[in-house]
C-alpha cells in the first residue's frame, strides 16, 4: 500500500472538485465528478440526488461504520485574494473553496474506503459523500439515511486537526415578534412594540442555563437580528427578531423552546426546526479509545455538522482546521491529507 500514491490521487480529485462550484443545493457538477471517479475506481456507487453511497463487504456479525463527508460549500466571501474556484498548490498548501471544509476529509475518507473495503477489518464500512450539509438541507444526509442498513457508529470528516470531536453543539433558530399599536411619536399614542419586547430580550441576554458540559460548555442563546419601525415619527407596532440557540447535550431543542415560551411572555415565538440536536459519543467507545491510544485528544466542537441529523453515535475527525472554514483563501495541506489517510486506517483496522 503506497500512501503517497493514494494521497496524490486524493489531491487530484480534490482539485477537480474545487474547479466545480458546488454551493449547497447546487452540487450537481461536483456530484458528477465524484460519481465518475468512484466508478473509475470500481466502487459501484449509488447516487441519490447529489449524494453518493458505496458499500464495502457486509458481514452480519460486524458493526457497521459510516464514513461521511460533504461535497457542498458555502458561497465565497468577498475578501478572497485569489480565484476560489481555481485550485492552486503553493508548497504544501492547496488553495480553493471547499479545500478545508470539507474536501480534505471527503477525499481522504474515500481513499480509506478504497483501501479497506475488502480487507478483514472489525467493521462493515459504508462511504457517503453527502450534499446540502452547509444548510442542513432535506436533500442531503437526511435523504440518504433511510436508504442505508442499520449503522452503529459514524466518522464524519469535518476539519478537526485530526483530533476527535466527541461532542457537538446543536442549533435551533427562533423567529420572535412583539406586537404593539402604531401612533404619532409626538403624542402619547400607541403601544411601542420595541418596548414590549425589551424586557424579554434583556432576560434573554442575562439568563444562564445551569447545566454546563465539560466538553461543550454552556447552552448559549444570542439575539442576532432585530427589525422594527417604518420612520422616525411613527410608534412601531411590530418588533421582529431572531434568536440563535446553541444547546449542549443536556438540553433538547423542544425543551428549550418551551422554556423560552414560558419566560418571554410578551413575544410570540416560532422555531424554524427542532431537528438539529446536540450530539455526543461516549468516551469509552472503541473508536474514541482507539483515537486516544494513538495520542489524540477528545474535545467538544461548537460548530454544527451532519452529526446533528444522525440517530446513532458519531464523532468528527478530519484533516484541516475549523478556523480556516468559511474564510477567504481557504486551504488544506497535502501533508494533512496524507496524515489523515494513515490515521484513519490505523483507527479502523485497530492494529
Amino acid at each position: 500500500m503506497d500512501i503517497r500514491k493514494y494521497t496524490e490521487e486524493a489531491v487530484l480529485l480534490l482539485e477537480r472538485l474545487i474547479s466545480q462550484p458546488s454551493t449547497s443545493r447546487d452540487e450537481t457538477l461536483a456530484a458528477d465528478v465524484m460519481l465518475a471517479q468512484m466508478e473509475q475506481w470500481g466502487l459501484k456507487p449509488q447516487r441519490i440526488g447529489n449524494n453518493l453511497i458505496a458499500y464495502g463487504e457486509m458481514a452480519e456479525k460486524r458493526p457497521t461504520l459510516l464514513l461521511n463527508a460533504h461535497i457542498d460549500t458555502v458561497k465565497p466571501v468577498s475578501t478572497w485574494t485569489r480565484d476560489p474556484y481555481k485550485p492552486t498548490r503553493e508548497g504544501d498548501r492547496l488553495y480553493g473553496l471547499g479545500a478545508n471544509d470539507c474536501g480534505g476529509g471527503l477525499v481522504s475518507l474515500l481513499q480509506v474506503f478504497r483501501i479497506l473495503k475488502n480487507q478483514p477489518i472489525p467493521y462493515n464500512i459504508i462511504y457517503v459523500a453527502s450534499a446540502e450539509e452547509e444548510v442542513s438541507g432535506s436533500g442531503g444526509i437526511s435523504m440518504v439515511l433511510p436508504e442505508l442498513p442499520p449503522v452503529d457508529v459514524a466518522m464524519v470528516g469535518e476539519p478537526t486537526g485530526m483530533q476527535p470531536a466527541i461532542a457537538e453543539k446543536g442549533l435551533m433558530v427562533i423567529d420572535g415578534v412583539a406586537r404593539g399599536k402604531s401612533g404619532h411619536a409626538a403624542r402619547e399614542e400607541g403601544v411601542n412594540a420595541i418596548y414590549e419586547a425589551l424586557d424579554d430580550l434583556i432576560w434573554l441576554r442575562d439568563y444562564r442555563f445551569k447545566k454546563e458540559s465539560p466538553l461543550l460548555g454552556p447552552t448559549k442563546m444570542t439575539m442576532t437580528v432585530i427589525n422594527s419601525g417604518t420612520q422616525h415619527n411613527v410608534v412601531p407596532d411590530k418588533c421582529q427578531f431572531v434568536i440563535d440557540v446553541r444547546p449542549n447535550e443536556y438540553y433538547k431543542n423542544e425543551q428549550l423552546f418551551r422554556f423560552l415560551q414560558e419566560h418571554m411572555k410578551k413575544c410570540e415565538l416560532k422555531a424554524r426546526s427542532f431537528r438539529l440536536s446536540s450530539s455526543r459519543i461516549a468516551e469509552d467507545h472503541p473508536l474514541v479509545q482507539r483515537c486516544m491510544a494513538l495520542g489524540m485528544t477528545p474535545f467538544g466542537s461548537p460548530t454544527l455538522s451532519d452529526q446533528a441529523l444522525m440517530p446513532f453515535p458519531s464523532l468528527k475527525l478530519g484533516p484541516g482546521m475549523s478556523a480556516r472554514s468559511h474564510s477567504a483563501d481557504e486551504f488544506i495541506c497535502v501533508s494533512e491529507i496524507e496524515d489523515a489517510i494513515e490515521k484513519y486506517i490505523q483507527i479502523i483496522r485497530h492494529e
